[in-house]
């Protein structure tokens, strides 16, 4: 049985960094309670919703009975539809006055991670915050809760409309805002309910991996520090050896332990539930129903072969095509926790030891990778690192002296809150790239944590409005002004899009794609990262979980990507200019 189980809460919030199984958890979680008599409406508000797949149902954006299960009700609220509408009820009535340029500023302002944040919080505020919409219910499971970042912007001081009049930046992601203000008690009560451990329950999934369990003590600390601080902690995906001669098996158990012995202290003190890795995910409410059952060896069978996919190419093969221009720039995006600080590193190894010059950049905040090839000293590459913090800091002392000017106190304590948000260290960070990007006419720049589809349509949009009102373009920089034109020539820019072959980061890795398409990019090629697929491990649950992998392969090869390329899991961290070697070599893993 699950610790979350015991003694649970009427509200029940879960969050984790994408990939971590926080949908499988939800749902055993629902699913278990209405087994046991409880009335239960399980809510989904994340735009890339996976809850008809786990449950083998199909749902929509009202609830609706689970057939299979007495009791449970779900259903998927649908943010990006509430931004849709958010974002015609603010631009509508400009349509006819504003010229094109300032309409296409003002949609895309609506478009990104902040906009679809605040949407879906509307969407579950409704049920969260008027006791009658959810009365029927003994429990209401959110999957995917609010970030920090959105219940500070909602509890602030009423001054939405004096700062929306004033703000002229064209970057903010406040725009949501403009359309809510009529709602604004709903969301205090809605934070007031969150912040009461005898009615809300906060449920940090994480995996037994370093990234995942820093991610959930930075979401803890982040979310107690504004009251909700009743919080449990769920460890998915833990991994024990049955067959021992599996040198694989047993790499990959002693790599859990070790996270788990570094647990983040602030993490030490929750109460804690255990799940085992799953043979073949979390399919189906049978599978829903065992879930945080340790499966019994002698239950686990090796599953049968199925039919050969279509073969990805190795890293090595994807890196002689990126070398063959001899210049120009390399991004690799993806969502946390996929791997691709590592493999920009491994790209850009490999470019220098084929006596290329080589310049990577990282926006990785340990840097680890790079004070290790820093030091080094490997010929033909330089490395250097981005400060998040520090361009963050000297963009929001340039809009607090502009934008901020004529704010009175409550406007200012607003705007402050939103250079806080994702979107400002998007633009922020976005300006140094520019440069960084500019270098690649005469080497290669490999650089890690690029820029989204939605900031590159932004700036797009910003630049647009600027030229229009004030016909002043050559105050840009030149990197500035040849940044979206050098990004979006493939000759020049290779895009990589990194995931795991799993449901939900192949899923995201798509809506990144999405987003690409929509700012006039097409990726270069995907990068399937640390799969089992052409291991010959012996372990049952690992042969499962093999299998397990195959449909998201072919969902990758044969329907996302022009091409692509598969790294396998490794049974140590890729560290070290030796060890991003190995990456790009064919081979199995070994």
């Amino acid at each position: 049985m699950l610790e979350i189980l015991k003694d649970p809460t009427r509200n029940l919030f879960f969050t984790g960094k994408g990939g971590v199984g926080k949908t499988s958890v939800a749902c055993a979680t629902a699913v278990q309670l209405a087994d046991a008599g409880r009335r239960v409406l399980l809510v989904s508000t994340d735009p890339a919703s996976n809850l008809d797949e786990v449950l083998g149902q199909e749902l929509g954006p009202h609830p609706k009975l689970v057939a299979v299960v007495p009791r449970l009700t779900a259903m998927n609220l649908d943010p990006e539809q509430a931004a849709r509408e958010y974002r015609e009820r603010m631009v509508g009535p400009y349509r006819q006055l504003l010229p094109a340029s300032a309409i296409a500023s003002m949609e895309e302002q609506f478009s990104g991670s902040c906009t679809l944040e605040i949407a879906a919080f509307d969407e579950f505020a409704r049920l969260l915050g008027d006791a009658q919409a959810t009365s029927e219910f003994d429990h209401v499971i959110f999957d995917t809760a609010p970030t920090g970042h959105t219940l500070r912007l909602l509890t602030l001081p009423s001054a939405w409309s004096d700062f929306i009049k004033q703000n002229s930046t064209g970057t903010s992601c406040l725009g949501p805002l403009a359309g809510l203000q009529g709602q604004q008690q709903l969301y205090l009560d809605t934070v007031r309910a969150l912040s009461k451990p005898e009615l809300t329950t906060l449920v940090l999934v994480t995996r037994p991996e370093a990234t995942a369990l820093r991610e959930a003590a930075r979401t803890s600390h982040e979310l107690s520090a504004l009251g909700v601080r009743n919080q449990k902690l769920v460890v998915n995906g833990v991994f024990h050896a049955v067959d021992l001669d599996d040198r694989f098996a047993v790499a990959m158990q002693q790599r859990g332990e070790r996270a788990l012995e570094n647990i983040p202290e602030s993490l030490k003190s929750l109460p804690r539930s255990t799940v085992p890795l799953a043979m073949r995910g979390v399919l189906g409410v049978e599978s829903l129903r065992l879930l945080g059952e340790e499966p019994l060896a002698t239950d686990l069978k090796i599953p049968p072969t199925i039919a050969a996919l279509q073969q990805p190419l190795s890293l090595r093969t994807l890196i002689d095509e990126l070398a063959a221009p001899g210049h120009g720039v390399i991004m690799t995006m993806g969502k946390g926790g996929v791997g691709k600080t590592t493999v920009a590193a491994a790209v850009a190894v490999a470019l220098a030891e084929r006596n290329l010059r080589v310049h990577l950049s990282t926006t990785d905040p340990a840097a680890h990778l790079a004070t290790t090839l820093a030091s080094e000293s490997l010929p033909n590459l330089t490395v250097s690192r981005i400060d998040p913090a520090a361009e963050i800091e000297r963009y929001s002392a340039e809009v607090m002296s502009t934008a901020g000017r004529e704010l009175d106190a409550a406007g200012r304590a607003l705007l402050a809150e939103d250079l806080r948000s994702p979107c400002t260290e998007e633009i922020a960070v976005f300006r140094a790239f520019a440069d960084a990007v500019a270098e690649g006419g005469n080497q290669f720049v490999v650089l890690d944590t690029a820029p989204t589809g939605h900031t590159i349509l932004l700036l797009d949009a910003a630049l647009a409005y600027h030229r229009e009102v004030t016909r002043q373009s050559s105050q840009l920089s030149e990197a500035i002004q040849h940044l979206l034109p050098r990004l979006r020539d493939p000759e020049f820019t290779r895009i990589l899009i990194v995931t795991l072959p799993e449901a939900t980061p192949v899923h995201e890795a798509a809506s990144l794609q999405r987003d690409l398409r929509r700012a006039g990019i097409e990726p270069f090629a995907w990068v399937i990262n640390q799969s089992l697929a052409k291991l010959p491990v012996t372990d049952p649950l690992l042969k499962g979980r093999q299998q397990f992998e195959t449909p998201y392969l072919r969902e990758v090869t044969d329907e996302l990507a022009s091409r692509a390329a598969l790294i396998s899991w490794r049974p140590t961290s890729p560290q070290g200019i030796a060890a991003l070697r190995e990456l790009s070599e064919d081979g199995n893993g070994a």
